[in-house]
């Protein structure tokens, strides 16, 4: 093996991790979606944690990318610890996909048809339809899917540059002395766990030994502890993600590495007993991509089965490592683990917006009903929720911001846009809350009082406001856009409330029945009850707009306002239900 060998194998290993990367990114772009559905729905069956830690690993292809995963869903409160442990296992299964898709490089024969399932044979047509779906399809979808055909081929290549350049090593004395060293199974767990470590994929790591055992100079009794190695090696990515999250988090990362420990101790003991007592010929055979495939897969199997049923003794352990502390731990609402998965980090995004958009309407309604029955205990209940929403708009936007900066599909991205504006409007209808709550403090302090006629006319302007507030908030629960119309006709109801108001006050103060500074109170009210319409129709807007990415907020609104014939029946009934008293 020369310079030139070396440098094509450098290549080959470059175009192979990269092929990973690029496959495996976009195989969790596609199945953003269905991952959302399958980790919602999980129990405390083990058995359906297990299936499931398989299903996503096989999908996205990486079980470092799910550990992960897991490692942000227990640090949200999204998972249980007990929940983790199964997935986890099953993630070990799931990983072993890919072995068995690199052993097609294995395959050899005269046949036409084996003939074309050598990835030598397929890959490239897999590569032109990759390339034509990326230079000519127009949606995300399409992109995506280039992307996942493009990544497989570009890994096969790579596997292929990197057997060839090593295929030289069959006749070198050093690379087979190197080798018999490995014939310690010690050796060859430290080997197997520092490479992986060090890539940060087992998948990879087990890629490249199947690429050295072209060479025919590694043999099965050596590939097995290597490979067993590799399951500890790739603990360190999810020991990384631990590293300042929860304590259950923490935990989740204890449990996969010493699930990976444990398992590869027992195993390694067994083999070392059955290497010395029985001495089997076929361990002395020269590894091939089928075999490691196969021992890949029949450890991590034998792993789940020996520590499936002691998950709970897993769970223990990791509690008694890591015991609770005396201080109370705050939960973190939005990890940025789980932002490696956007469709998650979507989901999460938006049950937090939901969160928001609940507690700024009740602060918004406890401020309107202050202005009845007002007491210190309500203005403080008001004051509290408009800091939750101050403190969940910071966090939700800092979050939504890197999140917009990953890879999206358009729909994704449409989604972070559309939350971005929106949680702008949740908080200033939760400051509209204390600006009224204000407005009644300030009428109890100086004892100021509107007239009859005035506060019959609030009440009026009060019930719209509560109207166009609930239907917002069922349209943005339910991302319903048929709820616009009636938002939109009532948003111009109140506008013309607030005009009529406005002009009845000034005649009112020409009359001499309201004082000046009742006046003042009367047109803040005003302002402030005109204002969150305001915002209320803007986050309808916001649903409008998704369906209309060619046009910005106003024009959709415009547009929809003359075009809508739903609007204008909502604005005639809306005008005949909130007709103020002559």
């Amino acid at each position: 093996m020369d310079i030139f060998d070396l440098l094509s194998m450098i290549g080959g290993l470059c175009l192979f991790l990269f092929g990973m990367n690029v496959m495996g990114s976009a195989l969790e772009r596609r199945a953003g979606g269905s991952l959302k559905t399958i980790l919602g729905k999980l129990t405390t069956n083990p058995a359906l944690g297990l299936i499931t830690g398989m299903g996503v690993t096989a999908v996205i292809q990486s079980s470092s990318a799910t550990t992960v995963m897991v490692v942000g869903f227990v640090n949200s409160g999204l998972m249980s610890l007990r929940q983790a442990i199964s997935v986890i296992m099953g993630a070990n299964i799931g990983t072993t996909v890919t072995a068995w898709i690199l052993s097609l490089s294995g395959i050899s024969g005269d046949n036409i048809f084996i003939q074309l399932l050598k990835p030598t044979s397929f890959t490239p047509i897999l590569a032109l339809i990759g390339i034509i779906f990326y230079m000519f399809g127009k949606d995300s979808k399409k992109k995506d899917t280039a992307m996942i055909l493009l990544g497989f081929a570009t890994l096969m290549f790579g596997m292929d540059a990197m057997s060839g350049a090593v295929a030289g090593l069959k006749d070198s004395e050093a690379f087979r002395q190197l080798f018999i060293l490995f014939q310690n199974p010690i050796l060859g767990v430290l080997a197997g766990a520092i490479l992986t470590a060090i890539i940060q994929s087992s998948s990879a790591s087990v890629g490249i030994l199947q690429a050295l055992a072209a060479t025919g100079q590694i043999t099965l009794g050596a590939a097995i502890p290597i490979i067993m190695g590799q399951n500890i090696g790739t603990c360190i990515t999810a020991i990384l993600s631990a590293i300042g999250a929860t304590k259950n988090a923490k935990r989740a990362a204890l449990v996969h590495l010493s699930f990976n420990v444990i398992g590869t101790v027992i195993l390694l003991v067994i083999f070392m007993i059955l290497k010395a007592a029985l001495a089997p010929a076929i361990l002395m055979e020269s590894a091939s991509f089928m075999s490691i495939a196969v021992a890949h897969s029949v450890f991590n199997v034998l792993c789940t089965l020996i520590l499936l049923p002691m998950s709970r003794v897993l769970e223990r352990l990791a509690i008694l490592l890591i015991p609770e502390s005396k201080l109370p731990e705050e939960k973190t609402e939005l990890d940025e683990r789980l932002l490696a998965t956007p469709a998650i980090a979507l989901a999460r995004s938006h049950t937090m917006a939901t969160e928001m958009a609940g507690i700024a309407f009740d602060t918004l309604k406890g401020g309107m009903t202050c202005l009845k029955e007002y007491s210190p205990e309500k203005g403080e209940l008001i004051r509290e929720g408009e800091e939750r929403t101050d403190r969940y708009e910071d966090l939700l936007s800092t979050y939504l911001v890197k999140l917009s900066y990953k890879n999206l599909t358009e729909e994704e991205g449409g989604e972070v846009t559309k939350l971005l504006k929106m949680i702008g409007d949740f908080e200033r209808i939760s400051d509209h809350g204390v600006n009224i709550l204000e407005s009644a403090e300030e009428l109890r302090q100086k004892e100021l009082c509107f007239t009859p006629a005035a506060r019959e006319e609030l009440s009026v302007i009060c019930d719209a406001v509560t109207e166009i507030c609930d239907l917002t908030l069922e349209a943005f629960l339910k991302d319903d856009v048929s709820q616009a119309a009636k938002v939109e006709a009532l948003e111009q109801i109140i506008d013309d409330l607030k005009e009529t108001l406005r002009t009845r006050h000034i005649k009112r103060l020409q009359a001499g029945n309201c004082s000046i500074e009742a006046g003042f109170v009367w047109s803040d009210l005003l302002t402030n009850m005109e204002r969150i319409s305001d915002h209320c129709s803007n986050i309808t807007g916001c649903l409008l707009e998704m369906n209309r990415p060619d046009l910005n907020l106003h024009e959709v609104l415009r547009d929809y306002r003359a075009s809508s014939e739903e609007y204008k029946e909502s604005l005639a009934a809306y005008g005949e239900k909130y007709a103020l008293p002559c």
